[in-house]
């Protein structure tokens, strides 16, 4: 009888773990779904290391608990009523540079916003008992604390798997919304604003111009006592970005582009008897504190 009893116990015993380990692996695929969540809702960082930013916040969601991955996507992705679509994203974006920034966000009514928190608490709870609590809940040496962690089991997986699959239709919307978001930025109106400076009604901002982005590098490669040669930097340019030259912002010359932007200074100097025109990047005025 002992044998039969003790037999019986690690069955059960053993039904126990695969029920916890499958409960286990569906929050582990939740979490991963959210965090997918985090960080393809919102992007900023300039336009020429986009992909690193994404990296790096990839990397910053790599040890965040399921409640901080929660609560960034509550009010960020979820918000409550109508969004405006006016309505700017915040960014911290330094000064003179080419910055992008985007943010995706799903409006839900108050009663629904209210609904989806509460789904998503329940869940960071259920996770935090079933990680932390689960052993001090159930007498799993016995029989009977078994049976009782059994039934537990089975209702937190299907209230996992439930959760689960609200999430996966919220990321297709959000996919969805991406997709569409990247092809309207692949139009050449958007490009020419976002990478040139160039608006539609054929405006040119020269300061986030991609001709002046280019002669910073130039800059960077070329100057000598800090400046460089005009001239040289406009060869170094036509070189490496040949679709980048002054007439398609509508100017004469390189010496009108550093002219017509804020962020260069032009100065001539004598060089080898001739009068040169230089560049280089204005001094920021420092900020008071």
């Amino acid at each position: 009888m002992t044998m039969s009893n003790d037999d019986e116990l690690r069955t059960l015993q053993r039904d126990v773990q695969r029920l916890l380990g499958r409960c286990m692996l569906r929050l582990q695929q939740v979490e991963r779904l959210i965090k997918a969540m985090v960080v393809d809702h919102k992007l900023s960082g300039p336009m020429n290391s986009l992909e690193q930013a994404r990296s790096t916040q990839i990397d910053g969601t790599a040890l965040k608990t399921l409640g901080t991955l929660v609560g960034e996507l509550l009010g960020s992705y979820f918000v409550a009523g109508e969004i405006d679509p006016n309505e700017g994203t915040e960014t911290n974006s330094p000064e003179n540079v080419n910055w992008f920034a985007m943010q995706i966000k799903l409006g839900l009514p108050a009663a629904e916003f209210v609904r989806v928190e509460s789904e998503l608490k329940e869940l960071v709870r259920l996770r935090n008992t079933l990680v932390h609590h689960f052993i001090d809940q159930h007498d799993i040496a016995s029989s009977d604390g078994c049976r009782g962690a059994q039934e537990t089991l089975i209702t937190a997986y299907a209230h996992i798997d439930q959760h689960l699959g609200q999430l996966r239709e919220w990321a297709v919307t959000l996919v969805k919304t991406r997709q569409a978001m990247s092809e309207a930025l692949q139009s050449d109106e958007v490009i020419d604003l976002v990478v040139n400076g160039i608006s539609r009604d054929g405006n040119v901002n020269c300061d986030a111009s991609g001709i002046v982005n280019a002669l910073r590098e130039a800059f960077d490669a070329l100057a000598v006592d800090g400046w460089a040669s005009v001239a040289e930097a406009g060869r170094w340019v036509a070189k490496r970005y040949p679709e980048e030259l002054p007439a398609k912002y509508e100017c004469a010359s390189w010496r009108q582009v550093v002219h017509e932007t804020h962020i260069l200074e032009l100065r001539y100097f004598e060089m080898d008897g001739r009068r040169t025109a230089c560049y280089r990047e204005k001094e920021r005025p420092a900020k008071s504190p």
